[in-house]
């Protein structure tokens, strides 16, 4: 599939979760089976030539959850969900951080990114850049080396790319 059949298939909610918002829903994409295939296979794409390799994805509550283990299992990679507070069993580190229209935490296991590995941040949308950067710096305070970013879709025009300082990949961009 193409990235315009794939982006045929994301559907433009208005006023979602709050007036003024437009909510790209993917879930027409998740019930195609070609397009679901297509797109994890086109974000692998992107991302296996990555000198060293990745050891992990990181992909953040909830709809990293969605492609962020298929990525990872395509990357040949673990995958490390970073979950709201108190979802976690063990002992973890948190990071808070800004959203376009509120305020967030996520989790992660606290021995999750030890030892060097080399983590790609992947979430389903890139819009400010303040979940994937807080992931980030998460990853890297952790002992982590973020080595890229992935995204299905990029709100181009609210410039989140410019927040992050790894290689950013992401399959559709939206400018406006």
């Amino acid at each position: 599939m193409t990235a315009a059949e794939l982006r045929a298939l994301i559907r433009d909610v208005p006023d979602f979760p709050r007036p003024g918002i437009v909510f790209k829903d993917l879930t027409p994409l998740l019930g195609d089976p070609v397009a679901l295939r297509a797109s994890v296979e086109l974000l692998a794409a992107q991302l296996h030539d990555i000198a060293g390799g990745v050891d992990l994805v990181i992909g953040p509550e909830a709809r990293g959850f969605i492609l962020g283990p298929a990525l990872a299992t395509s990357l040949q990679a673990g995958f490390v969900p970073a979950r709201r507070p108190g979802k976690l069993p063990a002992r973890v580190e948190e990071v808070e951080y800004s959203l376009e229209y509120g305020v967030g935490a996520l989790q992660v296991h606290a021995d999750a990114l030890v030892g060097g590995r080399r983590v790609v941040v992947h979430d389903d949308l890139l819009a400010t850049g303040g979940t994937a950067t807080a992931l980030a710096a998460l990853a890297e305070r952790l002992g982590a080396e973020v080595v890229a970013f992935s995204f299905l879709i990029e709100l181009g025009f609210l410039g989140g790319r410019e927040r992050l300082d790894a290689p950013v990949h992401t399959l559709l961009n939206y400018e406006s």
